[in-house]
């Protein structure tokens, strides 16, 4: 079994988390003297520094428990907290494998952080006879792994080894879960205590804007998520439009659906292009798609004001084009076939 205190940092395991004046009264009435707030205005009181209502809210819809929960000001924040709680600067080291988000990449640095990156086979997935022999690193604390992967869009399979056989917190990213028919992890947040699940309210609830990311997790392992946070990091504003995105799932349902249904017409369009030589399976809500020439095709959709994602530097050739909305992918799909028939 794998001892989680042995991963986590000594002085996060003694430090002494801030407590703020609503951690001192919890009551919702009476006349507030005790948070230095301006008195006057309707946006003047600090927010709830626990998110209770939302928590409670998720944890019904995910069957798990509110303390199995964590709120981050975006999932970048649940990101950069593991390698604040795991790894121990200039000393540990963090996995993953690329392509893949870049913000592993960034917050590694940031912590001051060697990121092990392992480049995914010709099908996007793990290599294992390359990544088996890592286990036997001690300074493995943490390990990233997104699915749907991002920017190849497939979910990676067997994920499971990495929670059996590295010593280390493995952080499944679910940013793009609910546009794939792969399970999420977070029914297995009880059977591995090393498991952390990322996933956002960014994606399919609509709410980039917002910025509110999730980790789901043991109890224990939740409670140091809490414990380093700052005391007000998800606004009041913000945990009211999450809370409506969640009563609203209905909606959010037809809207995934929509997203799916256009990304199949426009898998199909794109097939018909001479100028387009490969489409990869996408389990999310956009495509990667390459192109005789992807910084050409890239800079005259952007002369059509079509605003794509140039992967070239981590793809050979490639473009990430996230799935729009019916008529923007007609806009996309005209300007394509445009640039397709100067090229013919």
């Amino acid at each position: 079994m794998i001892n989680i205190n042995q991963l986590i940092r000594n002085n996060i395991k003694n430090l002494q988390a801030y407590s703020s004046a609503r951690d001192e009264f919890t009551g919702t009435e009476g006349i507030f003297l005790d948070a230095n707030e301006n008195p006057f205005g309707t946006l003047n009181r600090y927010p709830d520094p626990h998110q209770k209502a939302l928590k409670a809210a998720l944890a019904a819809i995910k069957n798990v428990q509110p303390n199995e929960i964590f709120l981050g000001n975006g999932s970048d924040e649940v990101i950069d907290l593991s390698f604040r709680i795991f790894c121990e600067p200039g000393k540990d080291k963090a996995l993953t494998f690329t392509p893949t988000y870049g913000m592993y990449d960034v917050s590694a640095a940031i912590n001051n952080i060697e990121l092990v990156k392992i480049p995914l086979n010709a099908a996007f997935q793990i290599n294992w006879d390359v990544v088996l022999p890592l286990k036997d690193d001690a300074a493995i604390k943490l390990i990233f792994v997104c699915s749907p992967n991002n920017p190849t869009g497939n979910n990676i399979n067997n994920i499971e080894k990495l929670l059996q056989h590295f010593n280390a917190m493995v952080v499944v990213d679910e940013a793009y879960i609910d546009f794939s028919d792969a399970p999420s992890f977070i029914n297995l947040i009880q059977q591995y205590p090393n498991l952390i699940v990322s996933q956002t309210f960014s994606k399919a609830r609509g709410l980039a804007a917002a910025r509110v990311g999730i980790a789901y997790g043991s109890s224990d392992i939740i409670s140091y998520y809490n414990k380093v946070k700052p005391p007000y990091n998800i606004s009041a504003l913000n945990q009211e439009a999450a809370l409506v995105a969640l009563q609203n799932n209905q909606q959010t349902n037809v809207e995934i659906q929509t997203i799916l249904n256009e990304k199949e017409k426009l898998i199909v369009a794109l097939g018909t292009l001479p100028i387009v030589k490969k489409i990869y399976p996408s389990a999310a809500n956009f495509i990667l798609v390459a192109f005789d020439d992807a910084n050409a095709t890239y800079e005259k959709l952007v002369a059509q004001q079509v605003i794509t994602r140039n992967r070239k530097s981590v793809v050979n050739n490639c473009i990430r084009i996230t799935v729009g909305a019916p008529n923007e992918n007609d806009a996309l799909m005209k300007a394509l076939q445009q640039l397709n028939n100067t090229q013919n």
